[in-house]
């Protein structure tokens, strides 16, 4: 009890007092896995990312107790003298005798205390008293050492094995490693033989085209064999063979009546769009003031023209629904072969005539009074003319290197009357700045330079002092409606040259037009002497060909691919721009601003080429970089006639 109380009454000086109801409340301690003790702000050194960064794994552990044990591993050096050690003290001290040490312990004690009670004496008795014990150890040990060797061998006590939980054995093996053995042989060189020769692209164009021409007589060959019809006979049960005779004229017979039945099946295919082409006028043009809208019809395209670009679009003048398409590519880097379509908005899915090039279709024209004579200029320079009459898969006519092609792209062909002999004419214009005249007499292409377009500085310093004149480059060009003799030239520079076919030496006239390549110039079909210009550097001008300066000007943000006026106003024009845009505008509503300005192309990466208005037809060919051919109806406020 005193010991509890003095417990209780020791209390440090600084102890809250706490009352009962304090005391007797709990306290919770949450204990966490975290060290609080760990600095959490140590920054090292990253290679990788070049830069310090905070170390987030740092070691949580918390050592509070540490105890180092004093076993001994049994298989050790120390273990070993252990186990032998105490063997030893085992075989020494029999059981039986197990009493003799505690009673001559007890004897010594005595002893012990009997000597501590004795008197000392002086220091020589003490002296003599130590040699007498001496002698008489020395005799005890002679003795005890003669017993020993009279007495046997004990026999050794069995090992006792002591139970070690903590006895852990390491037991190893080492595997058998394989000698090693190495095989050589020894072979012959194989042959060789060097080999050398020069090759240019003369060379490779070559190898390719035989190799076309082996394809298309294979195919040739596969198409000639007749094919075997297999019957069976009904009597014997055999199977017979036969071969089925191919008739060329039953075939052309149901051409005209398979050919109906295709736009049939295809006018059911497309009736809403075709009831749209028809029918459909936007009501809701009423409550727009004066803007337009353009409604999607059919989108014409081509297995084999996906990678081509549209690069010329004409319609036809007899036939109001039939219109050519050219491909080709405006990319120097991209040239290839070239495509011819024809299509009409009665199939829109296949064309109805197909024509292959060598090279790109850059320009293409029909002819007005032979709507059947289609005039092509290509990227090579060539120009030909195609008979749609025949079924002949290449060119009616064609110039060539002889007979004073273009070195350079054609970029527009143009037909012409019928000269004093009745002979079919037309004009072609290149960058190599010349002007053609092609006419076909007898059978065959006759050229002549109208006229030769010449640089800004006329003269250009060449080697050794050596005066060169430079040549314009023409990109497009339209003849007056009325005036024969007359027409007009765009240039790469910019300019467009007032040409007459009496003059070949001089221009009329030269307007400072555009800063940048006129991609497309046209006269008003309805006003004489109003033009239409557009240029890549992004603006539509509209010119009187008796002023020098533009009477209006449009800048539409981007480049402008190409310009048309329609066809049943002379205040309506349409334009379309590289953004995928086209812009319609009609000056007698507005002089300003375009009346509707439409995306018609969704793709991105994908640029509009050319438009063209129908002759006849409310609507819009619009032509892109992926060869994909759109047709657009114009609402009612787009296609208001003039008083």
């Amino acid at each position: 009890d005193n010991w509890s109380t003095a417990r209780a009454g020791g209390r440090s000086p600084d102890q809250l007092e706490l009352t009962e109801v304090e005391l007797k409340k709990e306290i919770t301690r949450t204990l966490t896995a975290k060290n609080p003790h760990i600095p959490r702000d140590i920054v090292r050194y990253n290679f990788k990312e070049r830069a310090y960064k905070i170390v987030d794994d740092m070691d949580e552990t918390a050592i509070h107790f540490t105890l180092n044990g004093n076993l001994v591993p049994k298989d050790s050096d120390e273990g070993r003298r252990q186990s032998i050690k105490s063997s030893s003290e085992a075989e020494n001290t029999p059981v039986e005798e197990e009493d003799a040490p505690v009673e001559a312990s007890a004897e010594t004690t005595e002893e012990a205390e009997v000597k501590d009670e004795e008197p000392t004496g002086d220091a020589e008795a003490a002296e003599e008293g130590e040699g007498e014990a001496e002698a008489e150890g020395a005799e005890t040990a002679e003795e005890a050492e003669a017993a020993e060797a009279e007495e046997p061998p004990t026999p050794k006590a069995p090992e006792k094995k002591l139970a070690n939980q903590f006895n852990f054995i390491e037991r190893g093996t080492t595997t058998y490693h394989n000698p090693l053995r190495e095989k050589g042989y020894q072979t012959d060189p194989a042959p060789y033989e060097t080999f050398s020769a020069n090759v240019n692209q003369w060379y490779i164009y070559d190898a390719y085209m035989e190799e076309l021409e082996r394809m298309e007589k294979a195919k040739e060959k596969e198409k000639a064999k007749p094919q075997a019809v297999k019957k069976e006979d009904k009597k014997t049960g055999r199977k017979l063979s036969y071969v089925e005779p191919q008739h060329g004229d039953s075939l052309s017979k149901v051409a005209k009546a398979a050919k109906i039945a295709e736009r049939m099946v295809n006018l059911n295919t497309f009736d809403d769009i075709a009831q749209d082409f028809k029918y459909f006028e936007d009501a809701s043009d009423e409550y727009r003031g004066q803007e337009g809208t353009l409604l999607p019809l059919w989108k014409f395209q081509y297995e084999k023209t996906k990678k081509l670009a549209v690069t010329a679009i004409s319609w036809n003048p007899k036939y109001k629904d039939l219109f050519a398409v050219g491909y080709g590519s405006y990319d120097f880097m991209k040239q290839g072969h070239g495509m011819l379509l024809l299509y009409t908005l009665k199939n829109p899915s296949f064309p109805e005539y197909s024509f292959s090039s060598e090279s790109g279709v850059m320009c293409l024209d029909f002819h007005s009074d032979h709507p059947y004579l289609l005039a092509v200029g290509f990227y090579d320079g060539n120009v030909a003319i195609y008979n749609l009459k025949k079924p002949a898969s290449q060119p009616s006519y064609k110039s060539s290197d002889k007979s004073g092609k273009h070195t350079e792209p054609v970029w527009q062909v143009k037909w012409q009357k019928d000269d004093m002999d009745n002979n079919s004419n037309f004009f072609s214009v290149s960058s190599d700045g010349r002007i053609v005249s092609w006419t076909l007499v007898k059978n065959e292409l006759v050229h002549m330079d109208v006229i030769k377009l010449s640089g800004d500085g006329t003269t250009m310093q060449g080697p050794e002092g050596l005066q060169l004149q430079t040549l314009g480059s023409g990109t497009s060009f339209d003849f007056h409606k009325k005036i024969d003799y007359l027409f007009l030239v765009g240039t790469e520079e910019g300019k467009i040259y007032k040409c007459s076919k009496n003059y070949s030496s001089q221009f009329l006239d030269v307007f400072d037009a555009h800063h940048m390549a006129v991609d497309s110039i046209s006269w008003n079909p309805f006003h004489l002497k109003i033009f239409i210009s557009c240029s890549s550097d992004w603006t539509v001008k509209i010119w009187d060909h008796t002023i020098k300066t533009p009477m209006f000007v449009y800048d539409l943000g981007t480049a402008v691919g190409d310009v048309a006026w329609s066809s049943y106003s002379s205040t309506v024009f349409a334009a379309v721009t590289i953004d995928g845009q086209a812009h319609v505008f009609d000056l007698n509503v507005n002089k300003l601003e375009p009346l509707c300005t439409q995306l018609v192309v969704t793709r991105k990466k994908n640029k509009t080429t050319h438009i063209q208005f129908n002759p006849a037809y409310p609507i819009i060919i619009v032509g892109d970089e992926l060869g994909l051919i759109t047709c657009l109806k114009l609402s009612p406020n787009l296609r208001k006639m003039p008083k």
